[in-house]
């Protein structure tokens, strides 16, 4: 089964074309640019390298959320337009899991966080463990101090990484100096870790048609947060 996969929920864009657990192509780009310049011919530079066409893909994945509203928007509505030209089933996937999986290298706690502002951080924790990979939370909101108080309490003998376009906010703000940073280059989701988690949620039944696919937002976009507040 070729699964193609796109994020393009944080400040990067990847793409990944990957078949039976082995990566065929892979492009990654983080250079300021917007993500509607640079996915698209990212998604078609990923499949033709590799020989192939959108209509030899079998199924469309794509990072969800959370992340930039606009950012999940544009990767939505790209594999959307592709799933429903090509009539292939899609599999919404959590760009936290995504991030974590990307630095699952290391052996411990991964914390993933991206900047949700405010102090705050986007933020789900998983178990990276002799090769066994496990979400310990669903994906969430949550103030940058409560998030440090929680690993320090919960994992207290373990080792603790952060990872994901938030982890300057955590670490500034560790003052025990305890939780450990992973590399930058690591720090940001790839198309192999969105294809792997996209594989495993196929497998568990977990996929949409492509009328169904859409983005997965933890806070109300702010637009829609001042305008509640004009009204109230």
């Amino acid at each position: 089964m070729k699964i193609l996969a796109a994020d393009s929920a944080s400040v990067s864009v990847a793409a990944a074309l990957y078949e039976d657990g082995k990566i065929i192509s892979e492009g990654f780009i983080n250079n300021g640019l917007t993500h509607s310049q640079t996915l698209m011919p990212l998604i078609d530079s990923v499949i033709k390298s590799a020989g192939f066409s959108c209509a030899d893909i079998d199924l469309f994945a794509v990072t969800t959320g959370p992340g930039s509203f606009t950012g999940v928007r544009i990767g939505v509505a790209t594999v959307k337009g592709l799933a429903f030209a090509t009539g292939k089933p899609c599999v919404s996937v959590s760009s936290l899991e995504a991030i974590a999986r990307t630095a699952a290298c290391f052996d411990g706690i991964i914390s993933a966080a991206m900047d949700a502002r405010r102090n705050q951080v986007y933020n789900a924790v998983f178990s990276a463990k002799n090769g066994n990979f496990e979400r310990l939370c669903e994906d969430r909101a949550i103030a940058v101090p409560e998030l440090i108080a929680e690993l320090y309490e919960k994992y207290s003998n373990e080792n603790v990484y952060i990872t994901g376009d938030g982890a300057e906010l955590v670490l500034r703000a560790d003052e025990g100096k305890k939780i450990c940073a992973v590399p930058h280059n690591l720090r940001y989701p790839r198309g192999f870790a969105v294809a792997q988690t996209a594989e495993i949620l196929y497998k568990q039944g977990e996929i949409l048609p492509a009328a169904r696919l859409d983005p997965v937002y933890l806070r109300m976009p702010q637009a829609e947060r001042e305008l509640k507040n004009s009204l109230s």
